[in-house]
């Protein structure tokens, strides 16, 4: 897997994934050992607990109801943060749950795939799903800054950031409007905000927000963002260049040192990658 990174992608720093399997992790610690590749950033749950049937960053949460629930997801995280600072990778990207309620970004994807985008229907709907996410989110939002405050006192004497991932669902937290607020909270160096272009731009395209309004907004304060293109209204996960998002206007606007991960659809070929890899480098270097 990482040869296939490294030789035929051209990529030798890379982000384990919350797919990593155990059994997959002494061949990956032996890469690291020989110095054959440098590892970035680790996105949580890495490796991903043998208890679950996919590699899947949502398998806990730190929104759940059960305190045990959120205590075994602390508890995943350290042990995501202890690896990240074995392999020397600098940042650990998280999702942090979510409020339980009808998940409507798929819907409203659905009907303006169809033609019906800003319909009565469409947004009868929409609204319908803020009135309930405002009515709900409180203490959700609450477990969710408990879990992380223990997270960020683990994270800081290991010098491992955090990054909070920008999310795709309506129901996710955090939104928008949640985010800066909770890092004013946390008030802490190694906790930012980790940019995903795919999910933004899919709720830019569902009438949620602005791309380019947000990230003058919070793009500061971004560690890190996973990079990838839009087919509208929903198919993210592409190669850059292959879609809608105007990358020439919107990646100025995160800082020098935000870390840009390639994060592309395992469908997509080689040649499509080092296709969009060659337009990038022309157009923003290495």
């Amino acid at each position: 897997m990482l040869r296939e990174i490294k030789d035929q992608l051209g990529f030798d720093q890379i982000e384990l994934g919350h797919g990593i399997r155990s059994p997959q992790m002494p061949g990956i610690q032996k890469m690291h050992d020989a110095c054959e590749v440098t590892f970035t950033s680790l996105h949580n749950f890495c490796p991903s607990p043998a208890e679950a049937m996919h590699g899947s960053p949502d398998c806990y949460k730190f929104s759940a109801s059960t305190q045990q629930e959120r205590e075994h997801a602390i508890k995943q995280t350290f042990q995501t943060i202890d690896l990240a600072q074995r392999l020397g990778a600098a940042f650990v990207v998280l999702h942090c749950g979510d409020i339980p309620m009808n998940p409507i970004t798929d819907e409203l994807l659905a009907l303006a795939k169809n033609g019906h985008l800003l319909s009565r229907d469409y947004v009868r709907r929409k609204i319908r799903a803020v009135k309930e996410r405002e009515e709900r989110a409180a203490c959700y939002a609450e477990r969710v800054k408990e879990c992380l405050k223990a997270i960020v006192d683990y994270a800081a004497p290991r010098n491992v950031r955090l990054g909070l991932e920008a999310r795709r669902g309506y129901e996710e937290i955090p939104n928008e409007r949640e985010l800066p607020q909770l890092l004013d909270e946390l008030d802490s160096p190694f906790v930012g905000y980790w940019h995903h272009f795919g999910h933004v731009q899919i709720k830019e395209n569902l009438a949620f927000l602005d791309h380019e309004e947000w990230l003058r907004l919070i793009g500061p304060r971004s560690f890190g963002c996973h990079l990838q293109d839009v087919i509208w209204p929903g198919k993210d996960h592409q190669p850059p260049f292959a879609g809608q998002i105007d990358l020439h206007k919107l990646v100025p606007l995160l800082p020098p040192t935000c870390l840009f991960v390639w994060e592309i659809s395992p469908r997509k070929t080689v040649a499509e990658i080092r296709r969009s890899n060659s337009i990038w480098k022309q157009h923003f270097g290495e």
